[in-house]
């Protein structure tokens, strides 16, 4: 029996092999073929959750828009109707919202683990300026997602963030009312934005990821060392200190699920709100123009940078730096001056500037939360400053800084 059904398999993928050849190659070229770094560490997990992430945000979206009504008269209700009417509805609502969330979190740290071990350096330019641009894509469908529940922060804070557009010259008033596609947040607005997150933003975002992988895979993946594997094959032209992909890393990084998983479902099912961090209480309040909230804020992903805008007198002023703050991450593989990748083999300054860096950002990130009095202002303005000292000082401080030779071969083996 099992060499029966060993047999069919194999006339199955010669069946599919010889009529569409480029899947095996596909699949030898990315997983089977592809010679990962032998001592990739934890910090390696969080681009493979990247994915898993991006797929239920997917699925579940795909599950949501069956039931919701993107109408300003009947959006809020419909949610509430997918919460207690749709069998399910609850669970895929909660997925959906926590995912969000999830998302940023994996994103932030897969970036942090690029900025840590050199990962933007030459030859993988490419691969970091196309994950900021999905990183970019990825605000947008938040924040396009965020409305849809049409719940009272989700209204307002459309109508803040909305309004920023008008602070640009000349064009600012039209450009906010081509925006919301009327004159004030409305049908409109919520029409558009629900077309763009369930159809536009999605292709975007898998164009992206597809074009993220396969610049990485056309170069190679970087590893906690900073060693180039390529450099040392053996007779067969594999990397001594390679290991394919597939099945080595696909059991970690099942594991790794299995553990991100497990966090997961314990928020979705005893703490989906995480405390008005991933659902704000205000957010279930039907939208009233009438009735502003106490304190409007975006949801903690956006925060360090609204931190950023509010940190600047200036409206127009507040913008750009809130804006630069994104964009100057596209500069990081031309900014970082090192002679060395990773970490490890930098010195002491580097350390320490890139510790206090993780400092103001999760600090920003509070403090775009907070109400906004003068010391919390004054300390935004610090961390700000901060912020971009740290990339605009970069080509300086990451040559001053003493670094430690770099060994040939992977010296070690997480």
């Amino acid at each position: 029996m099992a060499g029966l059904i060993e047999r069919s398999v194999e006339g199955a993928v010669q069946w599919v092999d010889e009529r569409a050849p480029s899947l095996k190659d596909a699949w030898e070229k990315h997983l089977s073929k592809y010679y990962a770094p032998k001592n990739f560490n934890f910090w390696y997990y969080f681009g493979s959750l990247a994915m898993l992430v991006l797929v239920n945000q997917i699925v579940t979206g795909i599950w949501l828009t069956m039931n919701y009504k993107p109408s300003a008269a009947e959006a809020f209700a419909s949610v509430e109707y997918i919460m207690r009417d749709v069998e399910w509805g609850w669970l895929l609502r909660y997925m959906h919202s926590t995912g969000a969330s999830l998302f940023f979190i994996v994103v932030y740290l897969h970036m942090f683990r690029g900025l840590i071990y050199g990962s933007s350096k030459k030859p993988r330019e490419l691969v970091w300026v196309i994950g900021v641009a999905i990183f970019l894509a990825l605000m947008a469908e938040a924040f396009m997602g965020y409305v849809l529940p049409w719940g009272q922060m989700s209204y307002h804070g459309a109508q803040v963030i909305i309004n920023l557009f008008g602070a640009i010259p000349v064009i600012g008033g039209d450009l906010t009312e081509w925006i919301r596609g009327d004159f004030l947040v409305s049908d409109a607005t919520l029409n558009r934005f629900f077309a763009l997150h369930v159809i536009a933003m999605p292709l975007v975002l898998l164009l992206l990821v597809v074009l993220h992988l396969a610049a990485l895979h056309e170069v190679g993946s970087n590893n906690p060392e900073g060693v180039d594997i390529k450099k040392k094959k053996d007779e067969n032209g594999k990397p001594l200190d390679g290991i394919p992909f597939h099945p080595y890393y696909t059991v970690k990084d099942i594991f790794g699920v299995g553990f991100f998983l497990i966090i997961a479902a314990f928020i979705i099912f005893f703490t989906p709100t995480f405390g008005d961090l991933f659902l704000e209480y205000d957010n279930f309040i039907p939208a009233d123009p009438m009735v502003t909230p106490d304190h409007i804020k975006p949801v903690w992903y956006f925060t360090p940078y609204y931190a950023m805008l509010r940190a600047v007198p200036d409206k127009l002023a507040g913008v750009i730096v809130m804006g630069g703050a994104v964009m100057i991450l596209f500069l990081l593989p031309w900014l970082d001056r090192s002679p060395v990748k990773s970490i490890r083999y930098r010195g002491p300054l580097s350390k320490l500037l890139i510790s206090i860096f993780v400092v103001a950002f999760v600090s920003l990130a509070w403090l775009g939360m907070q109400s906004g009095s003068d010391l919390q202002k004054l300390m935004a303005q610090i961390f700000t400053a901060y912020y971009f000292a740290f990339f605009l000082f970069m080509p300086l401080w990451t040559q001053w800084d003493s670094y430690k030779p770099v060994p040939e071969r992977v010296s070690s083996h997480d």
